[in-house]
């Protein structure tokens, strides 16, 4: 059995009106590496309190405890279940969150030990991506991720948050007298969301070819998450995107189109939040928003330099970009971004500005007030003022406007004149390509994607599968 000392607990101070109560339970081991120990205890303490408050829960106390080692059947050893046990008693929380990974059989024991439902870090996270996705894939990733969760556990999650937070909808509560989840009616649910899932995947392989159609480059926002990527997005594109200081407060992608200081036009898009620990399921879950990323024009990496762990943050999210296929360290599309630069004393503020001084990779702002963001609309426009589009259109004799335009700021490759008029073949600036689009009404149709630009017809009816997603796309920026 696990043997614990040095016990301390931690009293949040948090009171709100919120009915739902938690108490915390943040496990460390003394011997032994440890998932996350790069960062310290109170920062880990305070992510997980923030996990926890994301799912609007009040955080009636936290408990930490340390563990010279783990109890295979119940993660904690006999005195420590007995105190926690009595703490329960007292406390009567509707959940018990364990900050660390469970398996299915302490999970169960830890319930019949506490008489109270407990979850572990996953579950945790898992249940606030089901209460903040918003698009169909987003829903449709994060059931099935929580159902592949749940499968080897036949446990079920708490359905009372579910149904009053718009979750999932597939967990089910506490004092239910069946926990075990039928394993063929799971299979069942999960091969007919896979299906769901292949549908949707289609409808956004159109979109994606559409959005090759447009000819404005797109900026991405990346980052850990709370380090101001959605109050940046905000700030620069007016928008009313969900800024608070929660984690995971932005799970879908959004887009704006921004216009920069030089009348060029992007595609601005805020993206999910990543976080140590982040079970790759649950990164696969937001497929949408990291396929995304990896297709991007400009590449911002947000950093919040006033935690004293923002190097280990920053590591973690090249972690993952990496795992997404970019090369951090070689990827010429990335800008880091130094936020929150109004937190830290004059000193470190200069130490950020002039290490921003003479790197083009790197910038620093304040998101909250503004500061320094004609800085990052420079940075944004010296990038992509170093990246070239390949593209074909077709012109009219007449318009001898639009063709001295384009050899005027492209460079040609290929001319055929033809009995229906020019068709032009030039690689260009992503930003001249915006300016042509918007002062033009000929489109413009890229070449060097590696997915095919060509008109999708469809074989029954002849109609342009495009158009409409196309113009849906155009609509909403």
């Amino acid at each position: 059995m696990g043997s614990e000392n040095n016990h301390n607990s931690i009293e949040t101070g948090h009171h709100t009106s919120y009915q739902e109560t938690a108490l915390l339970i943040c496990p460390f081991l003394k011997r032994g590496k440890e998932s996350g120990a790069l960062f310290t205890e109170e920062d880990q303490i305070e992510e997980a309190m923030g996990l926890t408050e994301a799912l609007d829960l009040e955080l009636s106390h936290c408990e930490v405890v340390k563990l010279q080692q783990l109890a295979p059947g119940s993660f904690f050893g006999k005195g420590k279940l007995e105190e926690i046990a009595a703490l329960s008693e007292e406390l009567e929380p509707d959940i018990i969150i364990v900050n660390y990974s469970l398996s299915p059989v302490q999970q169960r024991n830890l319930e019949k030990k506490w008489h109270a439902k407990v979850i572990d870090r996953t579950g945790l996270i898992l249940e606030i991506f089901g209460a903040r996705a918003q698009t169909s894939e987003g829903k449709i990733q994060v059931e099935l991720a929580a159902l592949e969760y749940q499968r080897s556990r036949l446990v079920r999650s708490w359905t009372h948050l579910e149904r009053q937070r718009g979750g999932a909808g597939f967990m089910g509560g506490p004092g239910e007298t069946q926990i075990e989840v039928d394993r063929r009616l799971i299979a069942e649910r999960i091969t007919r969301l896979k299906k769901d899932l292949e549908q949707v995947k289609k409808s956004r392989e159109l979109q994606k070819r559409s959005r090759k159609k447009v000819p404005f480059p797109t900026v991405s926002l990346v980052g850990y998450t709370n380090a101001g990527k959605s109050t940046l997005f905000n700030t620069m594109t007016e928008a009313e995107v969900m800024a608070e200081d929660l984690l995971f407060a932005t799970l879908d992608p959004t887009m704006r189109k921004l216009e920069l200081a030089n009348n060029s036009e992007i595609i601005l898009s805020d993206t999910v939040g990543f976080i140590a620990d982040l079970p790759t399921d649950l990164i696969a879950a937001f497929r949408a928003t990291l396929e995304h990323v990896q297709e991007s024009d400009v590449i911002l990496h947000v950093i919040d330099v006033s935690k004293d762990t923002y190097t280990i943050q920053r590591d973690n999210v090249i972690t993952i970009l990496k795992e997404l296929g970019i090369d951090y360290e070689v990827d010429q599309r990335i800008v880091e971004v130094y936020n929150k630069i109004d937190l830290l004393d004059e000193e470190d503020q200069q130490r950020f500005i002039n290490k921003t001084k003479f790197n083009d990779n790197s910038v620093w702002v304040s998101a909250l007030t503004g500061q320094n963001s004609d800085g990052l609309i420079e940075a944004i426009q010296s990038k992509l003022s170093e990246q070239r589009y390949i593209f074909w259109v077709q012109l009219p004799y007449s318009d001898g406007r639009a063709l001295a335009w384009l050899y005027e700021h492209g460079h040609i490759t290929d001319r055929t004149d033809g009995e229906d008029g020019i068709r032009l073949e030039f690689d260009i600036n992503p930003i001249h390509s915006g300016r042509f689009a918007n002062e033009y009404a000929y489109p413009l149709h890229r070449l060097d994607s590696d997915i095919e630009d060509k008109t999708a017809i469809d074989e029954e009816t002849g109609e342009d599968e495009e158009t409409g997603i196309e113009e849906k796309y155009q609509t909403s920026l």
